[in-house]
């Protein structure tokens, strides 16, 4: 997942990354691009730990599993977003590839949506299984 020397491989207009200075437009994009995916994830997650942490103290104690879900389930919602800021960082630069050359590196969020879904139908699968067993107990 994290790459050795990676601000080595990736270059913007002939500056390795780690070394690079943006233009103004430049970090306009960059900022915009944070403050929608990342914010996104991050309030995603905030939002799952505060829905985990009323179910822990207003609920009785045959809710807690339920509580500990939403607390899991944000904590995988910020993992996706720590996977999706490492691939929203390199968006921006080209990468010298075996043959010497420069190609453009982007990668649409496709491979995070993924996990994204494949966490919340299992959440949703796990809250659906608890509910049922609530109903039993």
């Amino acid at each position: 997942m994290f790459e050795s020397h990676a601000g080595d491989r990736y270059h913007l207009r002939l500056h390795r990354a780690r070394s690079v200075v943006l233009t103004d437009e430049e970090l306009v994009e960059v900022r915009a691009a944070q403050r929608t995916f990342e914010g996104a994830y991050i309030r995603t997650a905030l939002s799952q730990f505060s829905f985990a942490l009323v179910v822990l103290k207003i609920f009785t104690s045959e809710f807690y599993s339920i509580g500990a879900l939403f607390a899991v389930y944000g904590a995988g919602v910020l993992l996706t977003s720590l996977l999706r800021r490492q691939q929203g960082n390199k968006q921006f630069f080209q990468e010298i590839g075996e043959d010497g050359l420069h190609r453009k590196k982007f990668r649409t969020s496709g491979n995070v949506v993924v996990v994204l879904t494949a966490l919340s139908v299992a959440a949703y699968g796990c809250l659906l299984g608890l509910t049922l067993k609530l109903g039993n107990g």
